[in-house]
């Protein structure tokens, strides 16, 4: 049974404090449970943070615009953008809280600036956005430090994806490509997660996954069952906070749910082969059938074809094994419609 590896996509869905970020990091961390069969789950493997460097973010005009709206935390898009910016202790100490609880820390960079961080700790993953798929010099600048690369390609096509697997292979091949669609919510017509199979056929070398914004649980889990070996989600404290992702990521139930689900899942994929399991061997037992009398039959009769049908239980003779019935004599009276079984005839 492979273990899907689970993200849970914090972002900056932390509104800028430290305190919610480790919250956060607790509950991914929660044990999971299927309450039918009984079963300890595994949680969530990783969490991820989100860096900006201002500084390389936005034109001068953008983060100047009024940013009038209910999510806005500042007068203008520069002073939203820094109110939500953690500094590289406050990640490092996300990290540090991480790690207390057995979690993975991903670190999505969304500029050279950013690399700062690397000064205080080693995240065990870096994220390229999708949006900066095309941004060769941050690609370069990430690959060079070694550290396993994880890409989205959610505004990606065959050839961004392939210039920016080039340039990451220069440094090492430690690589996962994740399908993703950029838009918020994801409509269903949008999803397409054949992608997943396509780039498990073209690009399996590489760990194929699943970044997911659809609404919802179902979408990761129906990836699993196509092959992804990683899952990202968007995840929160309560879906009801101000911030943009908040609406559009998981909650606790949610998160709980989808884990499960997904855990559950992988257990239901089992292996590529065609074979009677022993949890069936009962129900198999009960329900086929067997060759029954058709009438009574006497000791000393002669069993013919038309003396015989099928019944359950399913203990005796298959039809398949007809020929080891037909032509013997009963050595006991057979009444009809009871099982023949072998102590019965010779």
């Amino acid at each position: 049974m492979k273990s899907t590896y689970i993200i849970g996509e914090i972002g900056q869905n932390h509104n800028g404090s430290v305190d919610i970020a480790k919250l956060l990091v607790e509950l991914v961390a929660r044990p999971i449970h299927e309450e039918l069969f009984q079963l300890d789950l595994k949680p969530m493997d990783a969490i991820k943070l989100t860096k900006r460097d201002l500084s390389e973010e936005l034109s001068i005009s953008q983060m100047n615009r009024p940013y009038d709206s209910p999510h806005s935390f500042g007068k203008t898009y520069g002073e939203h953008r820094a109110f939500l910016e953690l500094s590289d202790e406050e990640h490092f100490e996300v990290y540090k809280h991480a790690k207390k609880y057995g979690l993975d820390f991903v670190e999505t960079l969304c500029a050279k600036g950013c690399l700062s961080l690397l000064k205080l700790f080693t995240p065990d993953y870096l994220k390229v956005a999708s949006r900066d798929l095309t941004n060769h010099p941050l690609l370069e600048a990430m690959a060079e430090t070694k550290i396993p690369i994880i890409v989205s390609t959610g505004m990606a096509g065959k050839k961004e994806l392939d210039e920016a697997i080039e340039i990451i292979t220069k440094y090492h091949s430690n690589l996962s490509i994740l399908h993703c669609v950029s838009q918020y919510p994801t409509h269903p017509d949008n999803l397409n997660l054949s992608t997943i199979t396509y780039l498990k056929k073209h690009y399996g070398q590489y760990r194929i996954g699943f970044s997911d914004h659809t609404i919802g649980i179902s979408a990761p889990s129906i990836a699993v069952g196509m092959g992804a070996e990683i899952i990202e989600k968007h995840i929160t404290i309560d879906r009801n906070m101000k911030g943009t992702d908040q609406a559009g990521s998981l909650g606790p139930d949610g998160i709980y749910r989808m884990v499960r689900d997904i855990r559950v899942t992988e257990r239901w994929l089992g292996k590529e082969e065609l074979y009677i399991d022993s949890c069936v061997e009962s129900a198999k037992i009960k329900l086929e059938r067997s060759i029954a009398a058709k009438r009574n039959i006497h000791i000393g009769d002669t069993i013919e074809l038309e003396d015989i049908h099928m019944l359950s239980p399913g203990d005796g003779f298959k039809w398949s094994q007809n020929q080891l019935v037909i032509g013997k004599k009963a050595v006991v009276d057979i009444p009809a419609n009871e099982i023949i079984y072998d102590y019965m005839i010779q």
